[in-house]
């Protein structure tokens, strides 16, 4: 956070890298140092998934490591978005990267973890039969400009495109979200064998909301050596990915979870706000300023940005745990 002698005054362009050149090769700078020399590995592994994130975090990699040592590794399971294979593999292609594939289906059905999730889909919707519908979870209530906790629904969508929703009690809601992170879980463990194989670090592919706000999987997606674009705002990340000459189909492509089979954005699964927003509502919390002045310049009502800094404060509250390192309890000498 910043100081109030730091402080700006703040505006819609508050969040743009004056100085991008320099702002990446400090990156590239800080990346190598923190491969080469503090974990001192000979390289970096990185799953990508044609995902802006990951994307950049690739090229960044690319430029500190060397092209000729980073692996890019593709993990697709049978919920996957087939554009997720074909943007990742021309995003390594034109930066020269190697990139294989490793299908992970296999390894998720030995975990039980489609049917472990269905069976809460039932539980919810009896007719679901993953055969003839796709499904997903999402917000059902919209908790952005309230002091309440959003409330999700499962929905399942037939190949008529005829959906059904229904609100998901919580524990079956866990259920859900409990089997559906053995896929990140899954992919960590394929990236840390390859890495161990190679003796390569993992980079990992969170921004700062991802990690502020807890849209990651602990030991997961959230498992990594180094993870360069950590302190970027969504909005900077895209940045970059101009700057750095990311294909535009990827820069183009709206944000995704790409968990479950029926398509969802991220702002519909967990941040409800277009990340143009949210970057400089975040910027305003994290940072100290009144919401008065945010609200001036954002064109809402001081109450309505009160309530999204509540909003965002329950949310570091809630996701705390998966921040946290694990705990050292010491007795005796």
């Amino acid at each position: 956070m910043m100081t109030n002698n730091d402080k700006r005054p703040f505006s819609k362009d508050i969040l743009i890298i004056n100085d991008i050149d320099a702002e990446c090769d400090r990156m590239v700078a800080n990346l190598r140092e923190n491969v080469l020399q503090s974990l001192h590995r000979l390289g970096g592994v990185i799953g990508i998934s044609g995902g802006i994130d990951s994307s950049v975090s690739m090229v960044l990699a690319a430029k500190a490591l060397g092209t000729e040592n980073v692996l890019g590794i593709m993990l697709p399971e049978q919920d996957s978005s087939g554009d997720s294979a074909r943007y990742a593999q021309k995003l390594a292609d034109k930066f020269g990267v190697k990139a294989i594939t490793e299908n992970i289906t296999g390894a998720l059905q030995g975990f039980g973890c489609y049917q472990r999730r269905d069976e809460a889909v039932k539980k919810v919707l009896p007719e679901y039969d993953p055969t003839h519908y796709k499904m997903k979870i999402g917000i059902r209530n919209s908790g952005l400009y309230t002091n309440l906790p959003p409330l999700f629904s499962v929905t399942i969508i037939d190949s008529k495109g005829n959906e059904q929703s229904k609100r998901v009690p919580a524990a079956e809601l866990r259920q859900i979200e409990a089997a559906s992170n053995f896929k990140q879980r899954c992919r960590m463990s394929m990236l840390y064998y390859h890495a161990e194989r190679l003796h390569y670090a993992v980079i990992g592919t969170p921004n700062k909301h991802e990690v502020e706000q807890g849209f990651f999987v602990k030991f997961g997606d959230g498992g990594a050596d180094v993870m360069p674009i950590v302190h970027l705002y969504k909005t900077q990340v895209y940045q970059l990915a101009r700057h750095l000459g990311i294909p535009e189909e990827i820069i183009e492509r709206t944000p995704t979870s790409d968990t479950y089979s029926a398509e969802q954005t991220q702002e519909e699964f967990f941040f409800q706000l277009p990340y143009g927003l949210m970057d400089r509502y975040w910027y305003g919390f994290e940072n100290g300023y009144s919401a008065e002045e945010v609200a001036e310049v954002m064109g809402e009502s001081e109450e309505q940005v009160k309530a999204l800094f509540n909003n965002f404060e329950r949310k570091k509250r809630t996701t705390e745990y998966l921040r946290m390192a694990p705990i050292r309890n010491y007795f005796g000498r």
